[in-house]
């Protein structure tokens, strides 16, 4: 009979493991002397550490799964529990415990990560559905359309939620996008509408224009050339691709009945020059007017400067684009000075910095009886903290008063 600290062989080559429980057959041996039983199941036992060992690096080095390493350590453990092995079975059965504890470990960590995870896209999303029905509301038509495209590639980029809350955010995202588009719709619909009934306005000023281009009656056809430009400005713009073609027959019209006119009364050279020098002297009197800095003032001189100017009568053609451009260089100037203007007195921002102030100057008063309460009561740490917010409160204000006052007050 031979034996070791963890296993023995009988005289009948019976090999047993000695366990808490007490010993347990391992198998029979009758190939060769019991020392060579012993080492054999020994070395089988060393597979056995092996096996943990490696399973022990995979769960702490790789993504193995919890339910394929829950497997990995069942199908080990049927072995350790069928003990036939010689060694420290007690040893395997406690690290193989230890592993569950740490696959369990890993399995907690995991699903708390997927749960982060879940979080952090379903406030990704709600942050993405809440900017798209904000631009829902908007009339910057392209850069709006253009970021909600994008918040859309976003959207593509961020995990699936449970089907249930994903299908509701993408409800309100789809409905956000499906407003906007159709706001955008009816806005170009009304605007394509608005250049038609220009295009058809200004077919018939063409139209007329051409009829009169051969009339010899000069004065009353050159006054209604003139009541024509000015129904050509209040007709609006029509579509680029017909304005520009519109225009070159409308001003080609004026042409030829201007050039007739002017070839009738080639006599006039000279008062034609006379009237260059007037518009010379008109053109340096409106760019007197520029930078304007009173917008009304300007607006009304350049009006009788153009009155003026209508009245002078033609002046020799090749000087004409040149002294005209001056005038017109007047004009863009106090239109920007115009847009500008009216940019600086929109009502909505007039209200919105008026409603804004308002609410800074209650919010300082208020702070103000609260510090004068907290000295009174001797609550000087209170009134110290109310007096640091206040301070932070009344520069806002006088910030927004500031602004304010370019609205005129």
């Amino acid at each position: 009979m031979s034996s070791d600290p963890w296993g023995r062989v009988d005289e009948t080559g019976t090999v047993y493991v000695r366990t808490a429980e007490g010993e347990k057959v391992v198998g029979s041996w009758q190939a060769g002397t019991p020392e060579e039983a012993l080492a054999y199941f020994e070395r089988k036992y060393e597979g056995l550490v092996v096996e943990i060992g490696l399973l022990e690096k995979r769960v702490r080095t790789t993504d193995l799964s919890a339910k394929d390493a829950t497997a990995a350590i069942e199908h080990i453990r049927h072995q350790v529990d069928e003990h036939h092995v010689v060694g420290d079975l007690a040893a395997l059965s406690a690290r193989l415990d230890k592993l569950v504890e740490t696959v369990e470990s890993r399995r907690e960590e995991r699903r708390a990560q997927k749960a982060k995870q879940a979080d952090e896209a379903r406030a990704a999303k709600e942050k993405l559905v809440t900017e798209a029905e904000e631009l829902a509301q908007s009339e910057q038509w392209r850069s709006a359309g253009e970021r909600l495209r994008a918040l859309v590639d976003t959207w593509k980029g961020l995990p699936r939620l449970d089907r249930k809350s994903d299908d509701e955010l993408w409800h309100r995202f789809s409905h956000a996008r499906s407003a906007f588009s159709k706001r955008r719709k009816a806005h170009f619909a009304s605007l394509d509408a608005q250049r038609e009934e220009a295009r058809k306005a200004k077919e018939r000023l063409v139209a007329e224009a051409e009829s009169l281009s051969n009339s010899t009656d000069w004065g009353a056809t050159a006054a209604r050339y003139r009541e024509l430009m000015t129904d050509w400005k209040a007709a609006g713009r029509a579509q680029r691709e017909h304005e520009d073609d519109l225009w070159n027959r409308f001003r080609g019209a004026q042409d030829v009945f201007f050039a007739a006119r002017g070839e009738v009364f080639a006599e006039r050279d000279a008062e034609q020059g006379e009237n260059l020098k007037l518009k010379e002297e008109l053109a340096a009197e409106a760019e007197k007017l520029v930078p304007v800095t009173d917008l009304k003032a300007a607006r009304a001189a350049f009006r009788s400067l153009n009155e003026r100017w209508e009245a002078v009568g033609h002046v020799p053609r090749d000087a004409r684009p040149k002294v005209e451009g001056r005038m017109h260089a007047v004009e863009r100037a106090i239109q920007e000075a115009e847009e500008a203007e009216w940019r600086r007195t929109n009502p909505e921002a007039r209200a919105r910095a008026a409603g804004l102030t308002g609410q800074l100057q209650d919010a300082v008063e208020k702070l103000r009886k609260q510090i004068d309460a907290a000295r009174a009561a001797g609550n000087d740490a209170k009134a110290d903290k109310l007096s640091r917010e206040l301070e932070g409160r009344q520069a806002l204000l006088d910030q927004a008063l500031k602004g304010l006052e370019e609205f005129g007050g």
